[in-house]
């Protein structure tokens, strides 16, 4: 049975809806100096990393997760210690994914999945039924589907992903969180793993707010109302309720996450402003204009790029983007890394790389 998600568009996600809207225009029109916007991604990064373990039981702290993914060794915490470089490690992968403009398919699912357990090899779809228990009571929460239905199940999924291109990205971003647990198709990393591919699917479709912000920290803080908003039907076995269960109260949490966490890094921009968020008055800065000054934000991340982020941080055909790298090119802001037709890459000339 192909997969359809149950949910009515309320008026409380519309007005969230607008909301992410309002903020996601505001920072688009927005320049950032690159420095703070690379610290910024970096402490956005280490955030959603120890969120997203520290959900799953990891004891780290966040100056402890920093640290470790600063190479320091953490005796008694080796375990914790491998966990978070893990999830780094696939945090990159899905990063890399997006500028790729790799599809939301099994393969990527699988490769996120593997990194996420720190597997040198794909891990297969359970075999076997697991199961979802109170880790104080013991109590049995959630009984996920039969192994064997597992397969046909994320292949309806994905294939409803690829479909779903005329829907809000949020909305689609909160079907994908919550399938991906309810189908629950390995034995261990779903949780981590649902939300990177919720954070893929918001930054493919251009909602990742210049990657400075945490969805995890919204679930984190609130552990039992996340839990509470994923539990949509009161018995605990799959099949009897959950695969037809109406999902819009999960929804209307999701997007409020959202929301909230869109909100937060608004108003750090705003006490951030004299630090960076608006333009920076240097001699070498005011020779650019502004679109050159909105790509910076690429090189801020990436030491090369290609035309086809040039057209999409600025929003443009990749016939315009091409035309605007051979003028840059003769101006002298940038210069080939890689001059070959297939696989043409442009970095800063020298002069500008201070900026970043």
């Amino acid at each position: 049975m192909a997969f359809n998600p149950k949910y009515t568009v309320t008026a409380q996600m519309l007005a969230n809806l607008a909301k992410i809207e309002v903020i996601k225009q505001q920072f688009e029109n927005q320049p950032i100096s690159p420095q703070l916007l690379l610290s910024l991604r970096e402490s956005a990064k280490v955030a959603t990393i120890h969120y997203s373990t520290q959900i799953e039981g990891n004891r780290l702290t966040g100056k402890e997760v920093a640290e470790a993914l600063r190479g320091r060794k953490l005796p008694q915490r080796e375990k914790d210690e491998q966990e978070v470089k893990a999830y780094y490690k696939a945090w990159n992968a899905m990063e890399e994914a997006v500028v790729a403009n790799r599809p939301f398919d099994e393969k990527l699912i699988a490769n996120i999945h593997s990194l996420v357990e720190a597997s040198k090899s794909i891990i297969p779809y359970r075999d076997n039924q697991n199961a979802i228990y109170d880790s104080e009571t013991g109590a049995k929460i959630y009984l996920p589907p039969e192994a064997k239905d597992v397969p046909g199940m994320m292949t309806d999924f994905c294939q409803w992903v690829q479909n779903a291109g005329n829907l809000p990205v949020p909305l689609v971003a909160g079907i994908v969180h919550y399938q991906f647990v309810t189908i629950h198709p390995y034995y261990d990393g779903n949780g981590r793993t649902a939300r990177l591919l919720t954070s893929f699917i918001m930054r493919k479709g251009g909602y990742g707010l210049k990657g400075i912000y945490s969805l995890e920290e919204y679930y984190a803080k609130d552990l039992i109302r996340y839990y509470d908003a994923l539990q949509t039907h009161p018995h605990h076995n799959y099949y009897y309720g959950r695969h037809e269960a109406d999902i819009t109260s999960w929804l209307e949490y999701f997007i409020a996450g959202v929301a909230d966490a869109f909100d937060k890094v608004n108003e750090h921009a705003k006490d951030e402003k004299t630090k960076g968020f608006t333009t920076d008055k240097s001699p070498l800065l005011r020779e650019l204009d502004i679109k050159q000054r909105k790509v910076l934000e690429l090189f801020a991340e990436f030491k090369e790029v290609n035309s086809t982020q040039i057209a999409d941080i600025l929003g443009i055909s990749a016939q315009s983007a091409r035309t605007l790298l051979r003028q840059w090119i003769a101006e002298g802001f940038l210069q080939y890394a890689n001059e070959s037709k297939k696989a043409r890459t442009y970095r800063l000339a020298e002069r500008f790389e201070k900026l970043v």
